[in-house]
């Protein structure tokens, strides 16, 4: 199984990130895509993929929270790290009009400039909307044409954003929100309508842990090694066979990203 969101760059894991890894590797975890979020965490998720060969690979992006910070709309660190093999994805990228840490208009800039690389340089983009799905689509939808594909990671949307989303052919991206009774419920309702060949799992790690993990972990902390938890959650939702939802996304990853 592959996990599609790992935050590794974060100081949470300073200390046993060659730990987290191999638990990875010993749960099952075929490969893991570290998410870059800003200039500073992608070039680093670049080079700790780099430290796990055909294991680890990465994304080059600018986090809506981080918008502020981007004063040239050519992404000059973006566009040169996207040169690196290990590098599969333009994003994490997209709007957050949920904490409006950078101004709205900013955002939907540094948005556009982001998918105005990907397509010049015919790479997918992995994705990030809350509660701005309005303008994320308008802003997404014209250049979906020009792009090699698209995965909305960490979905908690609407049953109808869901539907707007897989209309116009974007991958789902499933994480440990739907293990959450009370957070999670609507998501978990409409998790069967993603169709097979357009859903991917992730832990959002160190975020997101899912909360009915047994026995309960010492720390809040979570890790890629509780993605088989959650993709056996999913199944359950999907009324699917476990090892057959496992294999079918980490189909749809490798197609994506070109592992």
């Amino acid at each position: 199984m592959i996990d599609i969101g790992v935050n590794l760059t974060s100081a949470r894991f300073d200390k046993d990130r060659d730990d987290v890894v191999m638990r990875a590797q010993q749960a099952g975890v075929t490969a893991i895509l570290l998410t870059g979020t800003d200039l500073e965490s992608s070039p680093h998720a670049a080079a700790l993929a780099t430290q796990y060969p055909d294991y680890a690979y990465a994304t080059a992006g600018v986090h809506p929270h981080d918008a502020k910070s981007v004063d040239d709309l050519s992404l000059p660190t973006i566009r040169e790290l996207a040169k690196q093999p290990q590098v599969v994805a333009i994003g994490e990228c997209g709007l957050d009009f949920n904490r409006d840490f950078s101004p709205r208009p900013q955002q939907e800039a540094v948005f556009e400039a982001h998918l105005r690389l990907a397509a010049e340089l015919n790479m997918p983009v992995f994705l990030h909307c809350r509660d701005a799905h309005e303008r994320f689509m308008a802003i997404l939808t014209p250049w979906l044409t020009k792009l090699p594909g698209a995965v909305l990671h960490c979905f908690t949307g609407s049953e109808q954003e869901l539907r707007e989303c897989l209309e116009v052919g974007l991958y789902i991206g499933i994480t440990g929100w739907i293990c959450d009774e009370r957070r999670g419920e609507a998501l978990r309702a409409i998790v069967p309508l993603i169709p097979d060949d357009r859903l991917m799992i992730e832990t959002d790690a160190p975020y997101l842990l899912p909360r009915d993990l047994k026995p309960k972990p010492k720390s809040s902390r979570n890790e890629p090694c509780y993605l088989p938890h959650i993709a056996s959650e999913i199944a359950v939702l999907r009324q699917q066979d476990t090892e057959q939802l496992i294999t079918q996304s980490a189909a749809n990853t490798r197609r994506l990203f070109k592992l």
